[in-house]
């Protein structure tokens, strides 16, 4: 079909072993910081590697100087530690001082997308049972391509509205992948808004590489 935004992703992946992100680190990554320190243009903040594992190892497929999405999602779900502090160690040259904690605990994240995307899509469709979906043990919905409207019976902004192509980024945790997303759809399940799609696959692929 045509060419989306990412449309889910989960952390960690299975496929990502010990030794596989040892080979990226010192093939790809670090070479390319020496790279840019080499032409005095040396690199503070967030460094996005796309990569894509071939039969003749990772390939590169581009570099962004941000957070995935949704990737992040599904990883900051996991971070215990304060992300203000790493990047403010980041800023400082002082990475050396912090160690992150993350929660062993698997996240999926799944995307909810406007009828129509990645073509043309309708704006304003109301969202329903936001709230409902967070309450949900384990559950943070992140907005995306949402918008506030005023109700003008009320005279303030009181609907959530879609204004995007992918509107919600739903996430959740559990202790296993499977259980972290059976949680995710269900919250998906529970969010309404008219043309709502959204891939019913996100996780499939690492639940059957971990089957005997």
């Amino acid at each position: 079909g045509p060419n989306t935004g990412g449309m889910g992703a989960y952390s960690p992946a299975p496929i990502v072993t010990p030794e596989l992100m040892d080979q990226v680190e010192r093939e790809i990554l670090v070479p390319v910081v020496h790279a840019l320190k080499r032409a005095r243009r040396p690199f503070r903040g967030v460094l996005y590697a796309g990569l894509m594992l071939t039969n003749q190892g990772p390939k590169v497929l581009e570099f962004n100087v941000r957070l995935g999405d949704p990737e992040c999602q599904a990883v900051l779900m996991r971070l215990k530690s304060d992300l203000f502090e790493a990047l403010d160690a980041v800023v400082d040259e002082r990475l050396d001082t912090v160690t992150l904690e993350w929660d062993p605990r698997p996240a999926v994240t799944v995307v909810m997308a406007s009828e129509g995307y990645p073509g043309h899509y309708e704006r304003d469709r109301v969202i329903n049972n936001l709230e409902e979906a967070e309450r949900m043990p384990g559950v943070k919905v992140f907005h995306a391509g949402t918008a506030l409207r005023t109700d003008p019976a009320l005279g303030r902004d009181d609907r959530i509205v879609t204004d995007g192509g992918r509107v919600l980024d739903v996430t959740a945790l559990g202790d296993t992948l499977a259980d972290a997303q059976a949680r995710a759809y269900e919250a998906v399940r529970a969010i309404r808004f008219a043309g709502a799609w959204y891939r019913r696959d996100i996780g499939n692929r690492a639940l059957r590489a971990a089957r005997p």
